[in-house]
């Protein structure tokens, strides 16, 4: 698609949106990046509090910092091989880049190190990771700059969500994958988007989800083929990556599968939340797949039979947002997760808004509960944190709602123009964009609800 037939495709957004000034290409990017610049820059500086001493009380906590002591790196220990690691393959090797870039500036990672030593190292690594994140969050605004609706970028880069938690974790890398799945697939190349995924899945586990909403549009378009070739590719991609480390250390590479299943009620749960109030949970990872999937299979029928046929990112942004709520564990670096998915499936500064302040009490909340109960022993009641936590769920199902009411009544998502025909199209739809429900889905569809939907 060329960039005056995307301009003339993304205007009537911008105008509904109240933002055609803004929509140059070329200012739009600006925006962006000095916008996340200053944002990045300040991460980068509440960070360096934690780095002179503790993290208790300071709201500025980092795996990147903490895991570091506690997961061999210091020690020269390899991911998954020497050491075992509570995450996906990619995370480890881009901790084990980080270990290796800082070896070429003369840093030491060995055992039996003097603690001066060990602290420069320390500091390196982490600073070293932070400006490799800092390329991936890059990428990630210049892929939605690409996409039709590229003022998500700006949405992106002043979010609270990316100051407060973009350095809590190496999350940066699988927003980056997913958000170029979604730009591969919007351009029409469906085995890219695949590889994407792929390497998504082998950051974080979370784009899997992707391909279900993506599997319901194609059977209710009839696009198999592109849909398999998705697959196939996401497989090989993900298997490109994980297969060598599961060769040369299997019991290494299940340590992240092991973990996550033993793990009981955790931190920003509301199993968590109801285990601390004396409600006992048993069976939880029981209880937890049986919503997922009730979940799932409610989100495949609302895409399957909606009006008309939603867009992969609505679907996306459902089935995710749901997975968080009924997971175990809600760190709150998971909202950086949703923040991509949001300005996609509902770019709405209003949601934006209200998302951005659910997601920024929880945040304080939580370090304010590890601060209470570090100082106070773990059983202290700490309500304002519980109540941090119904926000934050209570937030996350209403921009679920109004999701869905855009789904059924699509005359209300102004992420939709009109095409050649006249009717609602979605600019990133790719290979779905204008394909017509399967003449058997119209039938069923017309049996089950008669002539208004047919």
């Amino acid at each position: 698609m060329s960039r005056a037939n995307t301009d003339s495709q993304i205007r009537p957004f911008a105008r509904a949106a109240g933002l055609e000034p803004w929509l140059a290409p070329k200012r739009l990017a600006l925006v962006t990046l000095a916008a996340f610049v200053v944002g990045y820059s300040i991460l980068c500086i509440r960070q360096t509090v934690c780095l002179a001493g503790g993290w208790v009380g300071k709201n500025c906590y980092s795996d990147i910092w903490a895991l570091y002591f506690n997961r061999g790196i210091q020690d020269g220990q390899i991911p998954f091989i020497d050491s075992s690691l509570e995450y996906p393959v990619l995370t480890g090797a881009i901790i084990e880049l980080a270990r290796r870039i800082i070896l070429l500036f003369g840093f030491k990672t060995a055992p039996g190190l003097e603690t001066a030593d060990v602290m420069a190292a320390a500091t390196a690594f982490f600073w070293v990771t932070a400006g490799l994140l800092l390329v991936c969050f890059l990428v990630l605004l210049w892929a939605h700059l690409k996409l039709a609706r590229p003022i998500g970028a700006v949405m992106i880069a002043i979010s609270p969500a990316l100051f407060l938690g973009g350095l809590i974790n190496w999350d940066a890398l699988v927003l980056m994958f997913t958000s170029l799945a979604f730009l591969a697939w919007s351009k029409k190349h469906p085995a890219w988007a695949g590889v994407c995924v792929g390497l998504g899945i082998a950051a974080k586990l979370y784009p899997a989800l992707l391909l279900i909403p993506l599997a319901v549009l194609c059977l209710r378009a009839g696009k198999w083929r592109a849909y398999f070739t998705t697959c196939a590719a996401t497989a090989a991609s993900w298997l490109a990556v994980n297969l060598p480390v599961y060769l040369l250390n299997p019991a290494g590479w299940l340590e992240f599968w092991t973990f996550n299943v033993d793990r009981g009620p955790d931190l920003g749960s509301i199993w968590y939340v109801l285990s601390r109030s004396g409600i006992p949970i048993v069976n939880l990872s029981l209880i937890e797949a049986v919503l997922l999937v009730i979940g799932t299979g409610l989100i495949c029928a609302l895409l399957f039979f909606a009006p008309r046929r939603p867009r992969w990112v609505q679907g996306a942004f459902l089935l995710v947002t749901w997975f968080v709520i009924v997971n175990k564990v809600y760190s709150p670096q998971y909202m950086l997760w949703l923040l991509p998915l949001l300005v996609l499936a509902r770019p709405r500064w209003l949601d934006w808004a209200i998302f951005s302040v659910a997601e920024s009490c929880y945040f304080f909340a939580i370090w304010r509960h590890l601060a209470l109960v570090t100082n106070e022993g773990w059983e202290v009641p700490d309500s304002i944190y519980a109540y941090a936590v119904v926000l934050r769920i209570a937030v996350q199902l209403w921009l679920c709602g109004r999701v869905i009411a855009d789904i059924c009544r699509p005359k209300r998502d102004i992420a939709l123009i009109p095409n050649a025909a006249g009717l609602l199209e979605d600019p990133d739809a790719g290979i779905l964009a204008n394909a017509p429900d399967a003449r058997w889905l119209q039938t069923l569809r017309s049996r089950l609800f008669g002539e208004r939907l047919a």
